[in-house]
């Protein structure tokens, strides 16, 4: 199974079912893409409660202090439903978020969520939220008022993608490291 595009020399990634060890084009081993999940830790706001665990996908119940109740599912995007959709990093995690009555919510919950990934997994390159572009979302809430709330809990807007079932606009959130540019021109890296 070949992941990314082909045109991109070295950034290929070949995975083989039976050992779920990734190679890239260069044949380097890559991180596996059966590695567990993390378990997540939250603050004192949330307190949250595994439903289902495993080393690519997991379910949790996430609570608010002031009541609200969330579902949130995990899940890496080597293994899932996006693994054909952009040049996907063996730590890439897509998140969706269930149950937000409102873009208040729902931003305070991806803010939780991006902030104990980051804490639990400092690997991940990528936190992918996928939102659905034919508009079909609870209540009143549209797809705009969804990528806005996105977008305030700390992702951007990438690319939209087509998939078999549906067509998706991709926000991500990277740490730090990921988008940090040295803009010092005459600073040559080592040395």
């Amino acid at each position: 199974m070949t992941f990314g595009h082909p045109a991109n020399s070295g950034s290929a990634v070949d995975i083989n079912p039976a050992t779920a060890v990734a190679r890239n084009a260069r044949g380097r081993t890559c991180a596996s893409v059966n590695e567990t999940l993390p378990h997540l830790r939250f603050t004192s706001q949330w307190t949250s409660e595994e439903v289902t665990w495993s080393n690519s996908r997991g379910h949790l119940l996430l609570r608010h202090a002031d009541g609200a109740d969330l579902t949130v599912e995990l899940q890496r995007c080597a293994r899932g439903r996006l693994r054909n959709a952009y040049p996907v990093s063996s730590h890439d995690l897509e998140v969706q978020v269930g149950g937000a009555e409102s873009t208040d919510v729902l931003t305070a919950s991806l803010g939780a969520v991006v902030t104990a990934i980051e804490a639990a997994e400092p690997q991940c390159r990528r936190i992918v939220y996928a939102v659905d572009t034919d508009g079909s979302f609870s209540g009143a809430v549209g797809r705009l008022s969804v990528i806005a709330a996105a977008e305030a809990a700390g992702f951007r807007y990438v690319v939209d993608v087509d998939l078999a079932d549906a067509e998706l606009s991709l926000l991500v959130a990277e740490p730090r490291w990921v988008t940090e540019v040295d803009m010092d021109l005459d600073h040559v890296p080592g040395t």
